[in-house]
């Protein structure tokens, strides 16, 4: 099963993506944390194959999170920021190489591209499920 980390203080937003999630890829698990603080103890005792983190948080913003991520040994290509800000601004805080991707959480093309990340985990989690015949 692909193990998904969604963290963002928006308890609405959260729900709403973890539900598409859990609806749409059945081969794809979602925790859900809504305190940065307590993301770092599930990065910490659990490996992901993918964290979703909001860039805009209090106590704790995404880059320190996924700065926090990386150096406990998640790969940056298993890291999506998503934020409601624009693709410059985001670009600027989190360059190319940084992590997978930097998205605005609320712009439709966006969403493609995180389908298409979805839709990769997905695949993959299942081939990692199904059994080999004899």
């Amino acid at each position: 099963m692909g193990k998904i980390l969604l963290i963002d203080d928006d308890p609405g937003f959260t729900r709403l993506l973890g539900d598409y999630i859990t609806e749409q890829y059945p081969h794809l698990q979602v925790d859900i944390c809504n305190n940065p603080l307590e993301a770092l103890s599930f990065i910490r005792r659990s490996p992901y194959d993918l964290l979703l983190i909001d860039y805009e948080m209090p106590a704790m913003d995404g880059r320190k999170i996924m700065n926090f991520a990386v150096q406990a040994g998640t790969s940056k290509n298993r890291i999506v920021i998503l934020s409601s800000r624009d693709a410059d601004f985001l670009h600027d805080q989190c360059p190319m190489g940084s992590c997978l991707a930097v998205l605005n959480k609320f712009e439709v093309r966006q969403k493609a591209v995180l389908d298409m990340i979805f839709d990769s985990l997905n695949e993959k989690a299942a081939q990692n499920t199904a059994t080999p015949t004899p």
